[in-house]
């Protein structure tokens, strides 16, 4: 089993890399949402995206605890989103069923305040497997009639390179969950 976890952290590591590169050609023909890496240092890094959505705030906070609706599959564990489950309370896991009654703790939900702000802690992916934390706060700001979306992910620890080369990955990632958020939002699917 942790020869399996191992090579699927290789390959989630493969992925992010190339998504990197795809999402970046992808941003500069058309940017659903607005990305960028606001701070990076030999400690670690932050990642901010936003998205203006043409919804309110309970629409959106409602729609972020339905992770398994628009989290892309290839930055899952067990390929599957529908395996994905995320509860607004402090305390919660965003947790994920993988096959065999096993499971993965993505993130733990530390500030809950629907329609206004959700906070979670943890390191996603292959950030698991290095001496780091994260936090993710997904922050929602009426826009008119509709919100802005501020999601931002800061990660701290000892890191690879300066973080060089996994900052850029993480943002890559972290705009393609954005965009298929965006997408369900819009139009019902996150395709």
């Amino acid at each position: 089993m942790q020869t399996q976890l191992s090579q699927k952290a290789g390959l989630m590591r493969l992925l992010t890399v190339l998504l990197c590169a795809l999402a970046a050609a992808a941003s500069a023909a058309a940017p659903a949402a607005h990305a960028d890496i606001i701070a990076r240092s030999s400690g670690g890094f932050t990642v901010r995206v936003e998205t203006d959505l043409p919804v309110e705030p309970a629409a959106v906070y409602a729609a972020l605890l339905r992770p398994a609706a628009w989290w892309a599959p290839a930055h899952t564990w067990s390929g599957e989103p529908a395996n994905l489950s995320l509860k607004g309370k402090s305390g919660a896991c965003f947790c994920e069923a993988l096959p065999r009654h096993g499971s993965v703790e993505h993130m733990r939900v530390v500030f809950a305040d629907p329609s206004k702000l959700l906070r979670m802690t943890g390191a996603l992916g292959p950030l698991q497997a290095m001496p780091v934390t994260g936090v993710m706060s997904w922050e929602m700001t009426p826009q008119g009639q509709g919100t802005r979306l501020t999601w931002t992910y800061a990660i701290g620890g000892a890191g690879p390179n300066d973080w060089a080369e996994i900052a850029p990955a993480v943002d890559a990632v972290l705009r393609e969950q954005v965009d298929r958020f965006s997408k369900l939002v819009r139009t019902g699917s996150p395709q």
